[in-house]
């Protein structure tokens, strides 16, 4: 999975930070040399970060000003060890950053506003929903990278010949799933038992897991009950697939997927690589991308999850003004196609998704459901609630716990994260 909270236990990574970041190791430049910036990536190293090395070349060809050290940190690393750097005054000078983790940094004091600032300069350009969810308390901390939210993900044979329909709701999904498996013999969809993908049953029911603007956890709310009851019911009857809460349970989904064992899932855009690799859809134009189902409030969508480029607010002046060019150059139209057309990523400004982009059909597909994502809230805190979820729908999801008594210790554990909001 590559959404949410980054792994829990603490990395201590004060080797990383002597010899990675800007503020420790770059101290050199010589006078009138070139000044240095390290950026931490957090992409795949093997299917993503090729591509951002080879940009980081061509920007150093066009500035020959500005040294690029770049460093590949493992996303699920990456939140902690650079609040383990940055306490400490050793943190690159621009992190790619996850979107969930910008408050929470930008409250920290982490971050530099770059409101008014070069790496802004065509802040009208990019999708004004990403560029609101950089923002914290008003101001900007972070140029949008990528971006992505969930869709409903069908194999378009398998529907056409059950002779069914795109869903519009969860439960039209069901009734197509027994369709599906009349007519095919193989499962309609399989659900996920993670926090985060079942966030689109809850906006579903027009709530969320916290009300932030009323300081109110609304996990265990009616609306929120309704939500996740909806989302069990997606586990059991003809052509749903029975839940899977092994680790392997993500791979187990995605594979079947692929491989024409099951028609429908939710899943994002990082997996379009993925999804053509598979032998259902060695014709890419068998892929079907539409907007999640709605629920009974009405509403379909998804959260917006992606990732910023930002600044770190304790480098010095030099590298400031070096890394804010930096980010100007990666987050360009010409950049953001070449990012797109490498990796299959989803551009943040509509003048990068050109003709030779959408060409790919997962893009296309996915940038239709875009309008449809959800920003989440600017609370630091946000991204930790999944964790809570991830520990309790399995246990939901399997009979081990009552929807009841699951969703009460998750509001539980919500408290202990957000001791400010009332129940």
């Amino acid at each position: 999975m590559r959404r949410g909270i980054a792994a829990t236990a603490l990395v201590a990574s004060l080797a990383l930070a002597a010899t990675a970041c800007g503020g420790d190791s770059d101290s050199g430049d010589s006078a009138g040399g070139p000044t240095t910036i390290t950026w931490w990536d957090t992409s795949n190293a093997t299917n993503e970060a090729p591509t951002y090395q080879a940009l980081v070349k061509e920007f150093e060809a066009a500035n020959k000003d500005v040294k690029v050290k770049f460093v590949n940190v493992p996303f699920d690393q990456a939140q902690n060890k650079f609040d383990t750097a940055a306490g400490s005054k050793g943190a690159p000078d621009v992190l790619r950053s996850e979107v969930g983790w910008t408050p929470a940094f930008a409250k920290k004091g982490f971050f530099l506003p770059l409101d008014g600032t070069e790496a802004l300069a065509e802040q009208d350009k990019f999708k004004s929903n990403l560029i609101e969810q950089a923002k914290y308390e008003g101001k900007t901390y972070g140029v949008p990278f990528t971006t992505d939210t969930l869709a409903f993900v069908y194999n378009k044979e398998l529907f056409e010949k059950a002779g069914v329909e795109v869903p519009k709701t969860w439960d039209d999904l069901k009734k197509a799933a027994a369709t599906v498996k009349d007519k095919t013999g193989v499962d309609g969809y399989w659900g996920s038992t993670a926090g985060y993908y079942a966030q689109p049953f809850l906006y579903g029911e027009g709530t969320d897991m916290v009300d932030a603007d009323a300081k109110k956890i609304t996990v265990k709310s009616a609306e929120a009950e309704k939500a996740y009851g909806t989302w069990l019911d997606l586990f059991d009857g003809k052509g749903l697939h029975k839940a899977d809460v092994t680790a392997d349970a993500y791979t187990h989904i995605q594979d079947a997927f692929v491989n024409g064992k099951v028609a429908s899932i939710i899943q994002g855009p990082w997996e379009i690589t993925n999804f053509y690799k598979g032998t259902a859809f060695k014709d890419r134009n068998n892929l079907g991308i539409a907007t999640v189902p709605a629920g009974s409030a009405g509403t379909a969508g998804a959260p917006t999850g992606g990732h910023n480029l930002s600044v770190y607010a304790g480098s010095t002046k030099d590298k400031q003004e070096a890394a804010l060019k930096f980010v100007k150059f990666m987050t360009s139209a010409k950049a953001q196609e070449t990012i797109a057309l490498k990796n299959s990523t989803l551009p943040t400004r509509d003048d990068a998704y050109t003709d030779k982009v959408k060409t790919d059909p997962g893009i296309a597909g996915y940038q239709t459901v875009l309008s449809a994502a959800q920003p989440r809230p600017a609370l630091p805190e946000y991204s930790s609630l999944w964790g809570p979820l991830d520990d309790e729908l399995p246990q939901i999801a399997s009979g081990k716990e009552s929807l009841d008594k699951g969703l009460g210790d998750a509001e539980t554990a919500f408290a202990k994260l957000v001791p400010d909001f009332s129940k």
